[in-house]
């Protein structure tokens, strides 16, 4: 073996580098070892066609903490989000459409297009998810408590139930409706138009496959409102540069305080000596030895492939087997001569600048999750658009453009034919494709003529290129058995594995999927507990 490190961090993904920076300033030897050439995981900038540049897979900033940011001083560095200046632009299928955000006045009015009680409705409706989202927020940088810890899961359950305990009746009842109801259900109860209804309802089927009719689904839609943009509440940007930025600046980051980062080093096993790791064997052959070692990666592919199965505990492992993941996503990047002229507003404008969301009701979506079931993909998938060199023109050459694709309802498996033939996304993925082509061009007529290139990442291609188990973003279903101390199973829900010395860093636990840094922070803070350094584990 090599030298021997106080931990080895497998995946050099945003959280992997967030974690090695909190041991590092602990006193901890790190080092990370990564499979891909760059570091960033699934948050990398690529050129993806000659002189376009793009965020490949994860595309847009919201969830990322602001302690890490302030702790890891990414400003100093040179971290910078441009905020959105409305949210999200919803082309309807009557040829009108609807804008949501740029302040509570402006979306009521945005409203009133299509429903004046559905306006009057909206303060009451964000203050009812802000004081859930508040709670939440507050729960991120917290590591669940751990069932079986005795004294110290009973400590800690008290404490973070103590904000839910202050909340009033509606609030609670507010709670239970969002982690067991359908987006559709609880949508219901508070708006009556169907583009209103989608233009919230589509937060609930992001990374997430299943329907808005699927129960549970209304808490993926409140996961993507607990994040902030320069100290606003709430709102999404643009990294300057693209998410491949924030990643490189964690990095540099983390080099200057000791962290070694090794690429094109992939992790063929983790090595097991009696009851504790001994650290990691890449496919090279190399061996290297650590008191910890960190998994940056899903939990499928963590006890599915790297841990060997007799070092797995039979209850954990049959559990671990049944652990949901598959997203359903597909991501396109494509390399644009112009800007789309959708029929509803084809003039530039601030709805370039915004998420532009093509599934205009819920019935839409439905129809949309239904149809990946049967076919393996949607005849009219859910598309989402970002358009960033409209506000960063370092990605794509003067006057023209970027655009990031964001699709659901993808099977992460491809259903047989009939004749009971396998199918493949490899073969496929071109087809699905063209049909994201063609459900923008349907509502923005020349865009399919403007395309110059184009970069497809089927499910499976996103799990070839990421490691990304059935496509999913996420790591795992973000559904309430496997969510807070069951994230990834109850009894390792605050980030320790089934072996001593083991632990998790990744989106696969609390508090989930999204560029957060929350996972890795949080992971750190165990690591350093479990280490004696109280001290330091104060500060985290």
């Amino acid at each position: 073996m090599t030298k021997q490190y106080d931990a080895v961090i497998i995946g050099a993904g945003h959280n992997g580098l967030v974690c090695a920076f909190y041991l590092a300033q602990a006193g901890l030897k790190v080092r990370i070892v990564e499979r891909r050439d760059v570091v960033g995981g699934a948050a990398v900038t690529e050129e993806f066609h000659p002189g376009f540049r793009n965020s490949v897979a994860s595309y847009t900033v919201s969830l990322l903490q602001p302690k890490v940011i302030r702790d890891m001083r990414l400003h100093d560095h040179g971290y910078r989000v441009i905020e959105r200046p409305i949210s999200n632009f919803l082309p309807q299928e009557d040829g009108g459409y609807l804008k949501l955000g740029g302040g509570l006045e402006r979306t009521q009015a945005e409203f009133r297009k299509f429903s004046n009680a559905d306006a009057e409705a909206l303060p009451a409706y964000y203050d009812a998810l802000e004081g859930v989202a508040e709670v939440l927020r507050d729960l991120a940088l917290k590591s669940p408590p751990n069932v079986g810890e005795g004294l110290r899961t009973l400590i800690a359950g008290a404490t973070q139930g103590w904000g839910m305990s202050r909340l009033d009746l509606a609030a609670k009842r507010d709670i239970l409706d969002l982690f067991t109801k359908s987006a559709t259900s609880f949508l219901g109860q508070w708006f009556e138009s169907e583009a209103v209804k989608a233009a919230f309802g589509f937060d609930a089927v992001v990374g997430n496959y299943a329907s808005p009719d699927t129960p549970g689904s209304a808490y993926v839609l409140l996961h993507h409102v607990f994040g902030e943009v320069n100290g606003k509440k709430g709102a999404w940007g643009h990294s300057i540069g693209g998410m491949g930025t924030i990643t490189q600046i964690m990095a540099d980051v983390c080099r200057k305080c000791g962290v070694e980062i090794s690429l094109e080093a992939p992790v063929a096993e983790v090595l097991v000596d009696g009851d504790a790791v001994a650290g990691v064997r890449l496919e090279s052959g190399e061996e290297i030895a650590a008191k910890r070692v960190i998994a940056n990666v899903g939990p499928k592919l963590l006890y599915g492939k790297m841990l060997d199965a007799s070092h797995q505990p039979e209850d954990f492992r049959r559990r671990m087997k049944g652990f949901k993941a598959g997203g359903g996503t597909f991501r396109m990047n494509v390399a644009l001569s112009e800007l789309p002229k959708f029929t509803c507003l084809p003039e530039p404008g601030e709805h370039h600048q915004s998420g532009i969301i093509l599934a205009p009701t819920l019935d839409y979506m439905d129809k949309a999750f239904l149809d990946a079931k049967a076919h393996g993909w949607s005849k009219k998938p859910i598309v989402e658009m970002l358009i960033p060199s409209t506000v960063d023109d370092s990605l794509a050459p003067p006057g023209q453009h970027v655009a990031s694709l964001f699709c659901q309802q993808f099977a992460p498996e491809l259903p047989a034919n009939e004749d009971g033939t396998g199918r493949d996304w490899d073969d496929e993925e071109n087809a699905a494709a063209d049909t994201i082509i063609d459900t923008v061009e349907a509502q923005a007529p020349g865009f399919r003529a403007s395309i110059l290139g184009r970069q497809v990442l089927s499910p499976k291609g996103l799990y070839k290129k990421f490691g990304l188990v059935g496509g999913d973003i996420m790591h795992g279903h973000m559904s309430l058995d496997q969510l807070w101390s069951a994230r990834p199973v109850l009894g390792n829900g605050a980030y320790r594995g089934p072996v001593k010395g083991l632990y998790m860093c990744g989106a696969g636990t609390h508090p989930g999927g999204g560029v957060t840094g929350a996972p890795g922070h949080n992971c750190a803070r165990e690591v350093i507990f479990d280490r004696g350094n109280w001290r330091r584990f104060s500060a985290v």
